[in-house]
């Protein structure tokens, strides 16, 4: 995984979430109908990227750190993390929080999109992309490894950007899903054409899990 393949694996698994309507952008359709403003389901939008954000930067951070001291284990146990995770969604695809109201002021609605993301174990899918990426830090002359210092300053600036990229490619599709189904669909059309997203999510969850053990 060298190159912009990582990146563009990157900024899909946002793209994904933006998609799923469990990661928001339902939530935020929901607030704006209840208003009658559009203004109200752009402003939802911010607070439920930010709680993700948070979310997947506390999952990348512990992937960073395991790489650093503990590589040997850390393949098997991420890819073990990650299937018992995706079979968990599939046996109880609704293990999620619940406890949150239709009226919501900000930190609220952040505070249910970091659980919600971290439920969802949003985090958890970027261990394959992080794996193949760690792969790719350059060394230093003479293929002598890299300072540790030096790859830490490396390692940082990489995993803000993961993170970064991946909320914003999840915050611009989210944002126009959104719009478009305020707008011209409205909620009327998920009664008849749903797809079953959680069941999809798990099961990434465990390819994800394998390819990691292979790749």
């Amino acid at each position: 995984m060298t190159g912009a393949w990582p990146w563009l694996a990157v900024a899909m698994l946002g793209a994904y979430h933006g998609v799923d309507p469990s990661m928001g952008w339902l939530f935020a359709v929901a607030l704006g109908l209840q208003e009658h403003r559009r203004t109200k389901v752009i402003t939802a939008l911010f607070p439920i990227a930010v709680g993700h954000l948070v979310s997947i930067a506390l999952v990348v951070g512990l992937i960073a750190g395991a790489m650093a001291g503990a590589w040997p284990v850390l393949r098997p146990l991420g890819a073990a993390a990650l299937i018992l995770f995706g079979l968990f969604r599939f046996v109880w695809p609704r293990a999620h929080p619940r406890w949150v109201a239709m009226h919501v002021n900000a930190a609220e609605l952040g505070l249910w999109s970091f659980l919600m993301a971290t439920a969802h174990g949003a985090g958890l899918m970027l261990f394959p992309v992080l794996l193949g990426m760690s792969r790719g830090v350059p060394t230093g002359h003479h293929h002598h490894p890299m300072p540790p210092l030096a790859h830490g300053a490396v390692g940082l600036i990489q995993g803000t950007a993961v993170v970064l990229l991946h909320t914003g490619a999840m915050l611009v599709v989210m944002g126009t899903v959104a719009i478009l189904v305020y707008e011209w669909v409205g909620l009327k059309i998920l009664r008849r054409a749903w797809i079953n997203l959680d069941a999809i999510w798990a099961g990434a969850l465990v390819a994800a899990g394998l390819l990691s053990l292979i790749i």
